[in-house]
């Protein structure tokens, strides 16, 4: 089949050209979409519009946040300056050098998850690539899989280590479509799978990302990414933790926390900042925590062990910025 490919000249004019063809895609950095359709299989649009040589690149800083670019890559948004560090180090253990250099920030929102059924049709069924097929995960091989999220009608764990932190921020995503433009903030911005798992945003067709407005720390904050998984080199998430606090004299003020690597969208720990308000910076309090992150998880055989290692990562997380015994 052939695919046709459009270079758009501007925004306005992309947007109607996917608008007005329900087989048609936006393509940007093309580091996914280009896997999911030339090596995976798994999705074959019938025309590409190229943005990637539109005006949405760039990072510009307010008083109170960064704007990006939605096709600013990966490695510009970590090399400037003003990005908050725990942003900076997911940018740097999400991907290689190479692939930093190409992918965008926009489309590292919206890869697609890694699932192994997702992007081999040949190895089970999959609810998200074929609705109402079935999950072969539950029943599976599933130690990459989500905990936290997940129904059985996906377990899919979503993949990005950026969208951690930016999740722990409060970071708006940016839109834009015939119908004009429009802001949902990251945490409404995924949609957790139900019963259909094949939506997995709020994004509607012919809708595209124009920038993500990354909310600054605080005053005094401190904040760490920590990236549990099996190798040191290049690898996804077993689990993984946002984490920023503000902590005076022994008591933390305020906390910001998010989960990656256990999650089928990323996961704000709600509960587990309220736990945290106004505590001591203590043990007893970081473990607190990380029972009121890891609430009701979905496990199957293969993924229970992320239960106790999702916790600990909390946990370690916030003795580094926090304080605590190591």
């Amino acid at each position: 089949m052939s695919v046709g490919y459009t270079l758009a000249a501007d925004p306005a004019s992309a947007i109607a050209t996917v608008s007005a063809d329900p087989e048609a895609v936006f393509l940007a950095g093309g580091t996914t979409q280009l896997d999911l359709m030339l090596k995976d299989g798994v999705v074959a649009p019938r025309r590409l519009v190229d943005i990637s040589r539109l005006p949405l690149r760039g990072v510009t800083v307010t008083d109170s946040a960064v704007r990006v670019g939605a096709t600013t890559t990966m490695e510009e948004l970590a090399a400037h300056p003003a990005v908050p560090p725990f942003v900076r180090e997911a940018l740097l253990l999400g991907a290689s050098p190479q692939l930093r250099n190409m992918a965008t920030i926009g489309g590292n929102l919206l890869q697609r998850t890694r699932c192994r059924y997702f992007r081999d049709p040949g190895v089970g069924a999959c609810n998200k690539r074929r609705p109402g097929s079935g999950c072969a995960a539950v029943d599976g091989v599933a130690r990459m899989h989500a905990i936290l999220g997940a129904s059985p009608a996906c377990i899919a764990l979503h993949a990005s280590d950026l969208a951690v932190p930016l999740t722990a921020l409060g970071s708006v995503v940016h839109l834009r479509s015939e119908s004009g433009p429009r802001s949902v903030p990251l945490t409404e911005f995924y949609r957790l799978p139900g019963t259909s798992p094949d939506r997995e945003n709020v994004l509607r067709h012919g809708e595209l990302i124009t920038e993500v407005e990354i909310p600054l720390l605080p005053a005094g904050a401190r904040s760490t990414y920590l990236k549990v998984r099996d190798r040191a080199s290049y690898e996804f998430a077993l689990t993984s933790a946002a984490v920023a606090t503000v902590a005076e004299g022994g008591v933390i003020a305020a906390a910001r926390i998010a989960l990656g690597g256990v999650g089928t969208v990323p996961w704000r720990a709600w509960e587990a900042e309220e736990v945290l308000r106004d505590a001591p910076a203590s043990e007893a309090s970081y473990r607190a925590a990380a029972e009121a992150a890891v609430q009701q998880p979905f496990t199957v055989p293969g993924t229970e062990f992320k239960v106790e290692l999702a916790k600990r990562t909390v946990v370690r997380a916030l003795r580094t910025t926090a304080g605590g015994a190591g």
